[in-house]
């Protein structure tokens, strides 16, 4: 039996890790990001109180543990979802900045979040509440096959009727065991989705797509009713059955500090205005937009508008 939960509006389901970033002097600053809560977090932030979001996950009974929850509430996200597993910790990643182009490093072999898909009756209760939901390719990577497969089974019993449901592809190669297997699992996820999120330099690394168009046209083949292709400062392209839309950036960056976040924030403020709304060129608009500014500061979570 699970306990009674409360509908919600969006839903993310993901990781929170530790975020470690070198500041002057060589010191290591500590925050609290992960992708699929980074998009949770901006679009908090843009639907303000209009409609509540929650994060589905797991994290440990340590004291950071107490510390990254205490975080994603005060955010205004709902965390009544995320299960507390004992002798699991979060985990924790590392950015390396050149110049504004960022890579990572990872710890995260004992994450509490490898197990967030462990209680289906809980996932399938919460997904079924929701308006919304949100995934990613790194949500699939983390979890145990087993696990993986029974989360995109829920999602796709949630997405029937009017749920919206989006995905983010967000290959990370080292997190899966073998290419095969990762592009399988991408093409499923895609099946399952509404709204497919992914950015096209990732694709062509993953696929080896000579252009935006291949990227398009696998995932409407796989089964997702739109394709949003986000192409860092070049225009977006939005695939959608026998349309195709281009949205040129809005707001250039000549000089971007950190792109770490960039990916995600346009998800949370796309996604944000695209429930509100349901325009998909003012969605685009506004993800751009979020992003641009993202990228004029250190980290993967900023407040929008600040300077």
């Amino acid at each position: 039996m699970t306990d009674t939960v409360d509908g919600a509006g969006l839903v993310g389901i993901g990781e929170c890790m530790v975020e470690l970033s070198e500041v002057e002097g060589g010191l290591l600053r500590r925050a609290f990001a992960g992708d699929v809560f980074n998009t949770l977090w901006y679009a908090k932030r843009a639907l303000r109180e209009a409609q509540q979001v929650r994060f589905l996950s797991a994290v440990g009974t340590d004291v950071l543990s107490d510390q990254m929850l205490a975080f994603i509430e005060q955010s205004g996200i709902d965390t009544s979802r995320v299960q507390r597993i004992p002798d699991r910790r979060p985990g924790l990643y590392m950015i390396h900045l050149d110049g504004a182009e960022r890579s990572f490093s990872y710890w995260r072999e004992n994450s509490a979040a490898r197990l967030l898909a462990s209680d289906m009756a809980r996932v399938s209760e919460t997904l079924n509440a929701a308006a919304a939901i949100y995934f990613s390719g790194i949500t699939l990577a983390i979890l145990p096959p087993d696990d993986a497969e029974a989360l995109l089974k829920a999602i796709e019993t949630a997405g029937t009727g009017d749920r919206l449901v989006a995905f983010d592809p967000n290959f990370r190669p080292v997190l899966w065991r073998d290419a095969g297997y990762m592009r399988e699992m991408m093409a499923r996820a895609a099946s399952v989705a509404t709204i497919v999120l992914p950015s096209f330099d990732d694709e062509r690394a993953a696929f080896g797509d000579a252009d935006a168009e291949a990227t398009l046209s696998r995932y409407l083949s796989f089964g997702a009713e739109m394709v949003v292709l986000k192409n860092g400062d070049r225009e977006v392209l939005v695939g959608q059955a026998g349309a195709d839309v281009q949205v040129h950036a809005t707001t250039p960056v000549a000089d971007p500090l950190d792109t770490t976040g960039a990916g995600d924030s346009f998800n949370g403020a796309f996604l944000a205005e695209y429930m509100r709304s349901g325009q998909v060129v003012a969605s685009v608009r506004a993800g751009q937009s979020c992003a641009a500014e993202v990228i004029c500061h250190r980290g993967a979570l900023i407040d929008p508008g600040t300077s």
